[in-house]
């Protein structure tokens, strides 16, 4: 697929608050590691190959395991993943499927135990930003560098 429009060049107004909210995440409460693999997922599921593939590369350049992103597909059934990590990956998907239905108060509590307060919203922040990047991507046809 073609890349169909530059979003930051056509709006630069409209992507300024997006960016502001990247800048941001930046000093959440959640381990950089554990985000990295949260946007990869959530890129996953959304079907944003530039995403993946930017933090696919971003996560290898920080240390992280090529088994582990192999493996992030099927976390559910891997071994190579935390409890927390697991908390984590469950909630963005519940999240970013919000379509398909509520996020189940059971989830909720799961989570509740591996996270606090500060980090169970800055969590969810984190996937709402990445979603809303995701979006961007695949409507516009971004696409990684060969």
């Amino acid at each position: 697929m073609e890349p169909r429009l530059d979003y930051y060049t056509a709006s630069p107004e409209a992507l300024k608050g997006l960016l502001l909210l990247e800048a941001q995440s930046f000093e959440l409460s959640i381990e950089k590691p554990l985000l990295e693999l949260v946007k990869i997922r959530v890129s996953q599921l959304n079907h944003c190959a530039f995403c993946c593939d930017m933090h696919a590369v971003q996560a290898r350049q920080n240390g992280e395991d090529e088994r582990r992103l192999y493996a992030l597909c099927v976390w559910r059934d891997s071994g190579l993943f935390s409890p927390r990590e697991k908390a984590a990956l469950a909630w963005s998907e519940a999240v970013t499927r919000l379509p398909e239905g509520a996020v189940p108060d059971s989830l909720f509590q799961a989570v509740r135990g591996e996270f606090s307060e500060r980090e169970l919203v800055d969590l969810t922040v984190a996937v709402a930003a990445i979603n809303c990047w995701n979006r961007l991507a695949v409507a516009f046809g971004q696409q990684p560098s060969p």
